[in-house]
C-alpha cells in the first residue's frame, strides 16, 4: 500500500508540474503582483502605473499586493516560495536581490530562488530635508553632520534599501555621521521627514517630488554624479562637491525559479508592452522615473551579476549591519 500510495503521489506531482508548464492556457486567471513595500511609495507607484497596462497584455486582472517589511524580504520570499505558475509576480529593487542577501545570509530565501525577468525602471534617489533645518545644499548639511555627529536622523523605506545604502554612502564619501531611522515603506519615511520626526531623507523621486514641490521638502541634489534629465532644477553630486558620489537604483520583474520558460516569455512581452505604453511612460516620467528594460530575461540576469557586485561591495565598505 505504501508503494502504491507513493508512485500515485509522484504521478500527482508530476501532473501539478505539468500543468504548471502549460504556457498555451496561461494566463487563466487573475495575476498577482507582489511588492516588498507599503502603498505610497516609489516601488508601489511603479507597480500601480503599469499594472493596468500588464493585464491588457496579459489578458487577465493584475492585482497589486503590497506586503512590506524586512526591507522587502517578505514580499521576496512570499514570491520565491509561490507556486512557479506564472500567477505570482515579484517587483523587487536590489533590496530584495542583493543587498538583504549579503546582509543577512539566514534569510528563508536566496536570489537564485527568483527567476529574473526584465528590469523596469532606472531613477536617482533624492537628497532632501525638512526647510525648517536651516539646510540649503549639500555643504550645508555636511558641516551640520559634522559638527553634531550623529545628531540628524535620515529616514528611509527600511534596512538595506536604496535610500539606506544612498545615505551610507553619503557618509562614507564624505565623513558625515548620521543616525539611520528605517520604516516600512517610502511614503512612511517621507511623511516622518515632513512631520520633523526625522531632518532628511535619500528618498526615491516619486516619493520625495510632490512633497518638494509643495514645499513641504526642500530637495538638495540627485544622488547620480551629474544632473538627471529625470529631475531638472537639481544639482548632481559633482555639481554639489561630491565628485566620487555616484549612485542609482532600478525596479525589475521576478518570478519563481521554478517557472517554464515559456512562462516566463509570455511575461517578459507582457511586461515589456506594458512599460513602453505612452501613458505608463508619461505618468512614471513625471516624479523622475525612466523607463529602462531589458533586452531579454538573459539580459537581465548578466546585469545582475554585475549590479550586485556594486551593491555587495557598498554594504560591506560601508560597514551596513542588520538591525
Amino acid at each position: 500500500m505504501r508503494t502504491k500510495n507513493l508512485v500515485l503521489a509522484w504521478g500527482l506531482c508530476a501532473f501539478a508540474c505539468a500543468a504548471w508548464a502549460q504556457p498555451a492556457d496561461y494566463p487563466g486567471k487573475p495575476i498577482r503582483l507582489v511588492i516588498g513595500f507599503a502603498p505610497g511609495g516609489a516601488a508601489d507607484y511603479v507597480a500601480r502605473a503599469m499594472s493596468e497596462a500588464l493585464g491588457k497584455a496579459l489578458g487577465q486582472p493584475v492585482v497589486v499586493d503590497n506586503k512590506p517589511g524586512n526591507g522587502s524580504s517578505i514580499a521576496a520570499d512570499l514570491v520565491a516560495k509561490s507556486a512557479p505558475d506564472g500567477y505570482t509576480l515579484l517587483i523587487a529593487s536590489p533590496s530584495s536581490i542583493s543587498v538583504n542577501p549579503a546582509l543577512n545570509p539566514k534569510l528563508p530565501y536566496s536570489a537564485r530562488d527568483l527567476k529574473p525577468v526584465t528590469k523596469m525602471t532606472t531613477s536617482p534617489l533624492v537628497l532632501a530635508v525638512h526647510p525648517a533645518t536651516g539646510i540649503r545644499s549639500v555643504a550645508d548639511l555636511i558641516a551640520a553632520a559634522r559638527k553634531d555627529p550623529g545628531k540628524l536622523n535620515y529616514s528611509t523605506s527600511g534596512n538595506g534599501s536604496a535610500p539606506h545604502l544612498g545615505a551610507a554612502l553619503f557618509s562614507q564619501v564624505t565623513g558625515a555621521e548620521m543616525t539611520h531611522i528605517p520604516y516600512r515603506g517610502g511614503s512612511l519615511a517621507i511623511q516622518s521627514v515632513m512631520a520633523g520626526d526625522t531632518q532628511l531623507t535619500f528618498g526615491t523621486s516619486p516619493s520625495v517630488l510632490p512633497m518638494a514641490n509643495g514645499g513641504r521638502l526642500l530637495a538638495l541634489a540627485v544622488s547620480t554624479r551629474d544632473r538627471s534629465p529625470l529631475v531638472p532644477g537639481l544639482p548632481g553630486m559633482k555639481e554639489a562637491g561630491l565628485p566620487d558620489y555616484h549612485l542609482e537604483f532600478w525596479y525589475g520583474m521576478f518570478v519563481p525559479a521554478a517557472t517554464p520558460p515559456a512562462i516566463v516569455r509570455k511575461i517578459y512581452d507582457a511586461t515589456i508592452s506594458a512599460m513602453q505604453q505612452p501613458s505608463v511612460k508619461a505618468s512614471l516620467a513625471r516624479d523622475g522615473t525612466e523607463v529602462s528594460v531589458s533586452a531579454s530575461p538573459e539580459q537581465f540576469d548578466s546585469f545582475l551579476a554585475e549590479d550586485g557586485k556594486f551593491w555587495v561591495k557598498l554594504v560591506k565598505s560601508a560597514n551596513v549591519k542588520v538591525e
